[in-house]
């Protein structure tokens, strides 16, 4: 049994609405102006489902819709938000679409963690003083004590929730014929 283009489009589009539900209701402040939302994890979800170019398409989807409607950040906040879901969603994805097996997901999640802190501190570091409006010298002194700790905290909750969630939506996903049957399915999933 394959799962058909309007079938997925419509698990993709439902995916799309709960990571934008996530930005709109579920922040959280963590690091003086650093606030934590779970888009990620539904982001994450997706490309652990259908691959990475699952999770590039949501993120961009949901980070433009953010862009204009909810977002105060602009084009600048909406790039952030892009390289950062990718950095963590596509390289979980990627490393799960190789591996399809529980240690490829905590395999393909620690390293979408690791990916997404590496990178965010990197565009924090370049992007941050343009659309904070701080001096380079500023951003710099937010790097290890603000920063930092902000996106190691992001990444641990987005892979552990993305472990909590999984298997509850896929199984929901299933049973709604969303998705292809464990039993049609030749590779093993966790």
């Amino acid at each position: 049994m394959n799962i058909s283009k309007s079938k997925k489009l419509t698990t993709i589009g439902m995916l799309c609405a709960l990571a934008y539900a996530a930005v709109a209701f579920g922040r959280i402040p963590l690091i003086l102006f650093l606030k934590y939302d779970p888009k990620d994890v539904i982001i994450t979800i997706g490309g652990l489902i259908f691959g990475p170019l699952t999770s590039l398409a949501i993120t961009v989807i949901v980070s433009v819709v953010e862009m204009f409607t909810i977002s105060t950040t602009g084009i600048l906040g909406c790039v952030m938000n892009i390289i950062s879901g990718c950095s963590f969603a596509c390289t979980a994805a990627f490393i799960y679409k190789k591996k399809r097996k529980l240690s490829g997901a905590i395999l393909g999640l620690l390293c979408g963690w690791g990916c997404q802190v590496v990178v965010m501190m990197l565009w924090n570091y370049l992007i941050a003083p343009i659309y904070m409006g701080y001096p380079r010298e500023a951003v710099i002194k937010l790097l290890l004590p603000a920063f930092l700790p902000f996106n190691l905290i992001k990444g641990g909750l987005n892979a552990s929730i993305t472990m909590l969630l999984y298997k509850p939506i896929v199984t929901a996903l299933r049973h709604s014929n969303l998705m292809e049957s464990r039993h049609n399915n030749l590779k093993q999933q966790f």
